[in-house]
């Protein structure tokens, strides 16, 4: 897809992408989460991304919430191990509009104490919610142990103790310290010009004070794999398998995403929904995920089942795994996995929001957006011999982390 790059005097970068629709899409990511949160400030990434809502120099809480709802314009914001994301879809006469709101609300807050303090409490019923969910919460603890002492080990929410001792200190520090205007992308996907792209862009962005404080990441060292189980009043045992990966630089990141979607990816035909549901009924829920991180990356099994079913469940994925390990796809079985793995990212592109928070992400990891073709290339250009290697370096039995989350014992 078509796309082009303006980078104003302060470092923010404006993307635009051109595209014949009566509907926007826009958002501003800023290279930091929740993995850059001081110690034992766990959850202020997060805090901040709901604070930002709450009140600005010129607008009051319903007005900034009004200000796009009010002409049919969807508003939302997200915050992950690495981003914080605005986003906003919206129909083309109100870009100005849109991006107005953006710089006000990410440059303009005012963080009053009366809104933090309704804010800490709408997230710890946020966390309370979550932990409720097994199927979420094992996420999390998961990621703990397999970050054990690192900060992407910490719960995005943060938790009910750091929550409530967050100050208003707290959050102008952070932000001084890791929105950094040189990471920051503004990504417009609409029927517009570079030039008007550039010239609203400029019109609410150039003024931003430069900040580009020094800020390093430490990558998290790779611990012994751990199995820990965990027994609580639920009725159904949930369990997450996996390890450290591959990170978004690393060249084996493709062969392994065309390894998970292959495995136990999106899709009823994946190996592990066909072999532990479809065929043996013991999981309504089996699926397998890459996520790939800066510096590091995350890969995993997830499956809940019933109490006694788990054992079984565990001894047959340990069956495909080493199955796999021990015949690897030949070229018939890896072109058939590429073609279905290429169609799902090309009828992913019909997600226009999604579409355009990926590519700014992929400015802000990489400096570049790979057109389609280009990632379509790369997916054909995998060998069996480099599956091979991946699935031996990945599905490790031996390495693997276990996480359980098991029904108390009546």
């Amino acid at each position: 897809m078509e796309y082009n790059v303006h980078t104003l005097p302060n470092g923010i970068r404006l993307l635009h992408v051109p595209a014949a629709s009566a509907i926007s899409h826009a958002c501003i990511i800023v290279n930091t989460g929740s993995r850059d949160e001081p110690e034992g400030k766990a959850g202020l990434a997060h805090f901040i991304e709901h604070l930002i809502f709450k009140r600005t120099e010129k607008r009051s809480t319903n007005q900034i919430l009004n200000r796009l709802e009010s002409v049919g314009a969807d508003l939302n914001a997200y915050t992950t191990k690495e981003y914080t994301c605005v986003h906003a879809s919206f129909l083309n006469p109100y870009l100005d509009r849109t991006l107005d709101l953006f710089n006000d609300i990410l440059f303009h807050s005012t963080f009053p104490e009366e809104e933090m303090d309704k804010e800490k409490s709408v997230i710890l019923d946020e966390i309370s919610s979550y932990l409720d969910q097994p199927e979420e919460a094992i996420n999390d603890d998961f990621e703990d142990m397999l970050f054990a002492g690192h900060a992407l080990g910490n719960n995005i929410l943060g938790t009910t103790k750091t929550v409530q001792q967050f100050t208003r200190g707290d959050v102008i520090n952070f932000i001084k310290a890791n929105y950094r205007t040189n990471e920051i992308v503004v990504a417009v996907l609409g029927n517009y010009t570079l030039n008007k792209v550039v010239s609203k862009g400029s019109k609410h962005f150039a003024d931003v004070e430069e900040n580009n404080p020094n800020k390093t990441r430490v990558k998290p060292t790779i611990l012994p794999p751990g199995n820990t189980t965990i027994y609580k009043p639920i009725m159904q045992a949930h369990c997450i398998l996996g390890t450290q990966a591959y990170s978004t630089h690393q060249t084996q990141k493709v062969p392994l995403m065309l390894l998970n979607n292959y495995f136990g990816g999106n899709g009823m035909s994946s190996v592990l929904n066909l072999q532990i549901r479809e065929k043996y009924g013991i999981a309504y829920t089996i699926e397998s995920n890459f996520s790939p991180l800066s510096d590091t990356g995350i890969f995993s099994i997830y499956f809940g089942t019933d109490k006694e079913k788990q054992a079984k469940a565990l001894s047959l994925i340990f069956k495909e795994i080493k199955k796999l390990r021990d015949r690897p796809l030949n070229d018939l079985q890896l072109q058939k996995a590429k073609n279905k793995f290429i169609g799902q990212i090309a009828l992913g592109e019909e997600n226009r929001i999604g579409l355009i928070i990926s590519m700014a992400k992929s400015l802000i990891d990489h400096n570049k957006i790979d057109s389609l073709d280009t990632v379509f290339e790369k997916i054909d250009a995998v060998t069996t011999t480099q599956m091979a290697d991946v699935t031996h370096e990945i599905l490790d039995i031996e390495q693997l982390n276990i996480f359980t989350f098991c029904p108390i014992e009546e």
